[in-house]
């Protein structure tokens, strides 16, 4: 079996999910607030940018995915297999149990796992893309609060200004679908290297193919596949008024376009749902807080890399090193703290249960 061309259609499959979830989310404010009606114009409009995003200014993060983590020649074709499949089943597996995982983290992670598994690793590159993941969700937060206390004057000031019908209506309904393909350029530059990147590191093409080629495949999942995405996220960010969708798009976008120049991979999504969460704490306060968001970005943060490292560890110690007793010990402690979660998540139910019938009596 010739394992180039099953990396490579790994790769492909692998960009059109990056499509069809991370990249299409980024119309899902112009669309959810019918700024932009028609589904395949707004999916149209993210897979031009995408596309566009991916060729003109993805190739800094695609030589930091290829040989910044670990060194270039670990990167052989049957690592490159491994990265790619232990993203790929650690995203399918989350989509199953219903656990928004990022794209970025989770393709470092697997990096990361190859890189211990033969003990040689860029820390200091590794630290730095680490300090990214904190700095931009935080970022994200700040700009939005700033932003959302400036609109909320704004909206206050001119109440007619996003009357239905108005010409101010209008223009900030382009002003949001505009800020949408900004976010998604952005998504393009940044997020079509997880793809393509090992594939550039292994030697099977150049950076300017993989860039076109992962473009490509990201712009076809967000037309053949991303639909469902802009429905769930448009329902969920209506109650965004078009100055706030804008502030939103045009902060996490930001953010990620300026990572993207130092080629370094980040998670759109956090940076986008950490400027949500800053727009609605400048109008509500901090009791959004409650409702365990904060929680999930943790939780998303952590467990992203972490499992496609174990898996791709795994992996290399059971198909490329042979190494049973390592696997068996990993294999082990993974199910035996998988299974502690589970017994912790049990006790939690059964003494809410209990609580529950206690304060009905």
């Amino acid at each position: 079996m010739d394992w180039s061309y099953v990396a490579i259609a790994i790769a492909l499959f692998f960009a059109m999910n990056i499509g069809a979830s991370g990249t299409a989310a980024s119309m899902g404010a112009a669309y959810g607030s019918g700024a932009i009606k028609n589904k395949f114009i707004a999916m149209l409009l993210v897979a031009v940018a995408a596309l566009l995003g991916a060729v003109l200014g993805g190739g800094e993060v695609v030589k930091t995915i290829s040989g910044g983590i670990v060194p270039a020649d670990l990167m052989s074709i049957e690592a490159v297999v491994i990265v790619l499949a232990s993203a790929t089943l650690t995203l399918f597996g989350a989509n199953l149990l219903g656990i928004p995982l990022s794209t970025s983290e989770v393709t470092v992670g697997a990096i990361v796992g190859v890189g211990l598994a033969y003990q040689s690793l860029f820390v200091g590159h590794l630290l730095v893309i680490l300090l990214f993941w904190v700095v931009v969700p935080v970022a994200a937060f700040i700009g939005a609060y700033g932003a959302g206390k400036l609109i909320g004057r704004i909206e206050r000031s001119w109440p007619s200004l996003q009357k239905p019908g108005s010409k101010g209506e209008r223009w900030l309904a382009f002003l949001l679908v505009a800020c949408g393909v900004y976010e998604a350029f952005s998504a393009g530059m940044n997020n079509v290297a997880n793809a393509v990147g090992p594939l550039v590191g292994a030697g099977l093409m150049s950076t300017e193919i993989g860039v076109w080629l992962g473009g490509l495949a990201v712009a076809c999942g967000c037309l053949v596949l991303g639909g469902r995405v802009l429905e769930t996220n448009g329902k969920k960010i209506t109650s965004l008024s078009l100055l706030q969708g804008s502030a939103v798009s045009a902060t996490g976008g930001t953010l990620v376009l300026v990572a993207s120049l130092f080629g370094i991979p980040v998670p759109l999504t956090q940076a986008t749902t950490c400027a949500i969460l800053g727009v609605g704490t400048s109008e509500r306060g901090f009791i959004l807080w409650q409702k365990g968001i904060i929680k999930q970005i943790i939780m998303v943060w952590i467990v992203s890399p972490v499992s496609s490292l174990v898996v791709s560890f795994a992996f290399v110690h059971l198909f490329l090193r042979s190494d049973l007793y390592t696997l068996v010990v990993l294999v082990s402690v993974f199910v035996a703290t998988l299974g502690f979660v589970g017994l912790i998540r049990l006790i939690r139910r059964e003494n809410s249960s209990i609580n529950d019938q206690g304060g009905g009596i």
